[in-house]
């Protein structure tokens, strides 16, 4: 667990950790180089459990936290919280049941979000209906690769990571490292266990997370460019392609997120980087169109055509209800758009 200037949230996320069902694991606490009272708070877990390790470091940033903690960790599979999250009282009591009785590479519960001030919890159902409960290789079927890259809410051998090179990009602040990660771990596993029972808190309300960061704008794109670089140094034809593929709808997905989430400042920025950058991926031939559903293909035009324009559409009609994301599609390609729009939300499920 990487550790930095979390006092508010921390003793909520240590208790939920020391007092699993689950007693065969070892906590890993890696403080970086916190100036408020966080160091002080795991030092005193540290002191209290004797399964609680705590190495306190200079700091260096979220991936290189990660990393060093990959380097010490000693058990046969990997387990990471964020230290502003907490975790259900028998979720490492769950996963582990399942790793084991699968002997799985990955296995991958769900999450809630949380809001501690309303005190509210809302289940998330992220995985397809017909992949939960089956241990895959999910190379041979892309689905999960598209949706959201958290890696907090699963466990993972740890000879899978060592075996394939999987670790964190070193970037300086802690801002879409689990994109990377979360692909690379997909893409080298051959049993990944999905399981539809939700295992971590995931907080929302936290005034200092990256939800609310202004000044992380280009960090998903050395994201993919790290997945592309990985798949570029393995010698896996039956699924490099295909891969190749997803990385590129995933792409073509977090970075729509990550402009949702930008300040507006750099909003027009960023779109004229996605158009630069897709444009150039077109002319090279690595957009494989046949592979891209109606919605996506009119989204992602637009984008390559005449991006402010997508942009202003987007400012001022796209939002989190439906009916807003109706107005944005109807707005963007007329009654064809939604049904595209609608089409691609049913193949979700």
């Amino acid at each position: 667990m990487p550790i930095y200037n979390v006092e508010r949230y921390l003793e909520t996320c240590l208790t939920s950790l020391v007092t699993q069902s689950y007693n065969k694991f070892e906590v890993l606490l890696l403080n970086d180089g916190s100036t408020d009272a966080s160091g002080r708070i795991a030092a005193r877990f540290a002191q209290t459990y004797d399964f609680v390790r705590l190495i306190n470091k200079k700091n260096t940033g979220y991936g290189a936290t990660l990393n060093e903690g990959l380097g010490q960790a000693r058990g046969r599979y990997i387990a990471f919280l964020e230290s502003d999250d907490s975790m259900y009282p028998n979720a490492l009591q769950y996963l582990m049941q399942h790793a084991i009785k699968a002997d799985a590479d990955i296995v991958r519960g769900t999450f809630s979000l949380f809001w501690e001030k309303q005190n509210k919890a809302l289940v998330q159902h992220p995985y397809p209906a017909d992949l939960i409960g089956r241990t895959k290789d999910l190379r041979a079927d892309l689905r999960v690769f598209l949706t959201r890259p958290a890696i907090w809410n699963g466990v993972y051998k740890k000879h899978l990571l060592d075996d394939n090179s999987i670790y964190f990009l070193q970037t300086p602040s802690a801002a879409y490292q689990d994109t990377s990660f979360a692909f690379k771990t997909y893409a080298a596993a051959q049993k990944v266990l999905l399981l539809d029972t939700p295992v971590v808190y995931y907080r929302q309300d936290n005034e200092t997370s990256s939800v609310r960061s202004r000044g992380k704008v280009y960090a998903v794109c050395q994201e993919f460019d790290e997945i592309d670089r990985w798949l570029t140094h393995r010698n896996n034809q039956n699924f490099e392609l295909a891969l190749r593929n997803a990385s590129f709808i995933a792409r073509y997905n977090a970075y729509l997120w990550n402009l949702d989430r930008i300040a507006q400042e750099f909003q027009e920025e960023f779109i004229m980087h996605m158009s630069k950058e897709f444009s150039l991926m077109d002319d090279a031939g690595r957009i494989d169109w046949s592979l891209i559903d109606d919605w996506r293909a009119l989204n992602l035009r637009t984008i390559m055509h005449d991006p402010q324009q997508y942009l202003h559409t987007r400012q001022r009609l796209h939002g989190p209800n439906p009916l807003a994301k109706a107005a944005f599609a109807l707005e963007l390609g007329g009654t064809g758009a939604l049904f595209a729009a609608l089409k691609e939300r049913k193949g979700r499920k």
